[in-house]
């Protein structure tokens, strides 16, 4: 095995190149897909016909010996693990930086050599002893790495930007609980559960809002692939700044405080309750993108990160009075003000393209709280501002 570590200023991650035999990477690639049934949202291995007969041909070379393009694993690293790279010289096992548990590996880019690699080895074991190069790109935060896929990723057969998401989906979720303690709960495929009290979102929605703030777009369709070359530069542009990650953790946490402080309300047979305006995800996305242009600017004209870093906090105090506000209030009062019987009689219109309708009521909504400086009466004037 042999080992050469280089060190990327751009984002601050560490690259480490090393050759392994053939056998000791599939036991680690097989380590990973046990831990989570795929590697953390990756693509899976291509099932067209033309894929299988181009696999087909790759398990042929390397049963003759070919060798193939390097594999490309990801891994997010606890800080102090980061810190400590490269290792020493004398370290036992040059693997002793990997992360115990495997669902934190990510096969960034080489699914279908794996997949190659698996079946030729299935049917001659004795190609285990042979070699494949490996480069493991290690980060200690979820933005280097999805700026590094974004960029890294351009010109090849199109990505959606949720797919290239998944790809670091449980590192993300986990620091978004770290970073926001305000969320109860997150839900998520392997762990299903039902929205049953505020600040319990879906794995999925927490994604779409990721990328809705970035973006700061309300109707933004996750499973297009990024052919809006705008978009993709307007995700890599805020990726490259080292603070837009805290401020979509900054609104994020401000998203749940309003959700608990609005779920107060229970209403009656005749006025809905507080909770289910953010029961619904438009409202979630509205509330994102109304804050992430306020924080951010608007797109083609973004704020410089001095501006970001006040905006944030002059809105953070906002929502935090209105806040107060709300729990001192009681749960008539309550009512009164998130006038929640007014909002469903106008999500109850009939009209066509109902989640479009009903991201652009929430947005210019949103867009109200934020123009009044949070210091509204009540909530009827920016339900009725669309």
């Amino acid at each position: 095995m042999t080992n050469d570590w280089m060190f990327d200023k751009r984002t601050s991650c560490w690259s480490f190149m090393t050759t392994m035999t053939v056998r000791d990477y599939l036991d680690l690639a097989s380590e990973a897909h046990a831990a989570q049934g795929g590697l953390s949202g990756q693509r899976g291995v291509m099932a067209t016909t033309t894929a299988k007969r181009i696999r087909d041909r790759m398990v042929e070379d390397l049963k003759k010996g070919a060798m193939l393009p390097p594999v490309v694993i990801g891994a997010v690293l606890p800080v102090s693990d980061f810190e400590a790279l490269p290792p020493g010289e004398d370290a036992g096992d040059p693997l002793e930086f990997l992360p115990e548990d495997r669902s934190n590996l990510s096969i960034i880019d080489g699914m279908q050599r794996t997949a190659a690699l698996q079946e030729a080895f299935a049917d001659r074991p004795e190609l285990g002893a042979g070699t494949v190069r490996v480069e493991f790109w290690l980060t200690n935060n979820v933005r280097a790495m999805i700026y590094r896929m974004l960029i890294l990723n351009t010109g090849q057969v199109p990505w959606t930007i949720s797919r290239q998401l998944s790809v670091v989906y449980a590192p993300l979720l986990s620091e978004i609980k770290e970073k926001v303690p305000e969320i109860d709960k997150i839900s998520t495929p392997d762990q299903p559960g039902r929205r049953v009290g505020p600040a319990q979102y879906s794995s999925d929605a927490l994604v779409e809002l990721y990328i809705a703030f970035s973006l700061r777009k309300s109707a933004v369709d996750t499973k297009e692939a990024l052919s809006d070359e705008f978009s993709r530069l307007d995700f890599v542009d805020n990726l490259a700044n080292e603070g837009f990650q805290d401020q979509f953790y900054g609104v994020l946490s401000m998203l749940s405080q309003l959700d608990k402080a609005f779920s107060r309300f229970e209403g009656d047979t005749e006025i809905p309750s507080g909770r289910v305006i953010f029961d619904r995800q438009p409202a979630r996305v509205g509330f994102i993108v109304a804050l992430g242009i306020a924080v951010l600017g608007r797109p083609g004209a973004d704020r410089p990160q001095e501006e970001r870093v006040a905006r944030l906090a002059e809105l953070d105090r906002s929502a935090s009075g209105l806040i107060s506000r709300l729990d001192n209030m009681s749960p008539d009062d309550l009512g009164a003000f998130l006038k929640t019987d007014v909002l469903q009689e106008l999500l109850d219109r009939r009209v066509g393209q109902v989640g479009r309708y009903e991201r652009g009521v929430f947005t210019e909504a949103f867009k109200v709280l934020i123009e009044e400086d949070f210091a509204v009466a009540n909530l009827e004037q920016c339900w009725r501002a669309s």
